[in-house]
């Protein structure tokens, strides 16, 4: 389809789209009024700040800290991912997996916490600075903030540890689920769920452990953004050989060790509610790896714990059990996409890559598994594409933030 084809499409499915959205009146309540429904904003995978208290019996380099005596942020802080020093950087943002209780915790002496939740900044710019490279939620809430929103009042963010899958960050979602009904009492409304990227997935586990009638209650509806809903083909490059995210004074397989070490990298990976099983992700001079073949494929890069990672959190969201709320799916397409690797010297060399179509991140088919549900709840399910979309850039896109605000006002 030609670009004024899919302008004419975006236009389209907007409108049709939102002519099903009812009108939202203003919610008042004891914290006064809101101009529209109030707004929980949900972040992706490296979506938020984590900040680090250091008290450590030994360190990687003579350059890195032993102790501090507050915390400071560990990510995103540009100047601790300069050479030598990022060697400091990834030794406290690693995790360290006990085989025994399948659970993660930082390196003995590291103290990690997540900044601000019920408040905007930790998502707004990974980067405290406000350098623009660390720019993220804060267009989409300077633009609520111009509709009459306010920071932390009605609008309120939920960061939290992204290393980590939701099995491992219990006391997160019970924050959450008074975070969501404080809203309600204090704005006398249900609340709006907008989450992006892996945010999408801990929102759905979050909404899947909640009874109907809570969400009957408590919920207005879930905005997902760029959704991986059926995982990424792309994890398997970055447990393979790395991915140092475009950030061109770092290594790929300098950070490799830090990558497998997450959890929610392990979460990612395609599922086979998605993908057929003799789909072929990773080619090798001597193994070509599919779905069937995880355990071969962690046993073949060196990395036995990741298979029990996998194994572990296979299950969270994998029956994809409809979320149980109104729910408008936005994803983005016409960005050339990873879609399979072709290695000629297998795991510690960069890959040729073979694309495919999606947002530049998420493949297309895991996003459209939002439709699925049309016929499996009886709430709205919305799906919206959006032509030439990138994964972050949409979340500063005229297209999207105009969509988000047609769902808060319906007009």
């Amino acid at each position: 389809m030609n670009f004024e084809g899919r302008a004419f499409s975006l236009i389209f499915i907007i409108f049709t789209g939102l002519s099903r959205v009812s009108n939202s009146k203003p919610s008042c309540g004891v914290s006064g009024c809101s101009p529209g429904p109030p707004v929980v904003l949900v972040p992706g995978d490296l979506g938020n700040q984590l900040e680090a208290k250091l008290d450590k019996p030994s360190v990687v380099h003579y350059m890195c800290s032993k102790k501090t005596d507050y915390y400071f942020t560990l990510w995103l802080n540009l100047e601790l991912l300069l050479p030598l020093v990022i060697d400091c950087w990834i030794d406290n943002i690693r995790l360290v997996f006990n085989m025994t209780s399948k659970t993660t915790a930082p390196p003995e002496g590291v103290d990690i916490r997540v900044p601000g939740f019920g408040q905007t900044y930790p998502l707004e710019f990974l980067d405290p600075s406000k350098r623009s490279v660390g720019i993220y939620f804060f267009t989409l809430v300077e633009n609520m903030v111009q509709w009459g929103y306010t920071r932390d009042k009605n609008m309120r963010g939920a960061p939290y540890d992204w290393r980590k899958a939701p099995n491992e960050n219990k006391e997160y979602f019970e924050a959450l689920r008074k975070l969501v009904e404080s809203m309600y009492e204090s704005y006398g409304g249900p609340v709006v769920m907008i989450a992006h990227s892996m945010g999408n997935l801990y929102t759905l586990y979050f909404l899947n452990h909640q009874t109907q009638e809570w969400k009957d209650k408590y919920i207005h509806s879930f905005v997902a953004l760029g959704a991986p809903w059926g995982g990424v083909a792309k994890t398997l490059r970055v447990l393979a050989s790395g991915d140092n995210n475009r950030i061109p004074v770092i290594s790929s397989l300098r950070i490799r060790d830090q990558q497998r070490s997450a959890v929610s990298t392990n979460w990612l990976l395609p599922y086979n509610n998605t993908w057929p099983p003799d789909k072929v992700f990773v080619r090798t001079p001597t193994t070509n790896y599919t779905l069937k073949d995880y355990q071969k494929f962690y046993s073949d890069i060196g990395f036995l714990d990741g298979w029990v990672m996998r194994q572990d959190v296979e299950e969270l969201i994998s029956s994809l059990t409809p979320p149980g709320v109104d729910i408008y799916c936005l994803y983005g397409t016409g960005v050339d996409t990873p879609d399979s690797f072709v290695y000629d010297s297998f795991p510690d060399k960069d890959p040729n890559i073979i694309f495919g179509p999606g947002d530049g991140t998420v493949n297309l088919q895991s996003a459209l598994q939002c439709q699925r549900w049309k016929n499996q709840q009886k709430q709205k399910v919305y799906l919206v594409e959006l032509p030439g979309n990138e994964h972050i850039a949409m979340m500063s896109n005229f297209t999207t933030i105009s969509y988000v605000k047609r769902v808060l006002f319906g007009v």
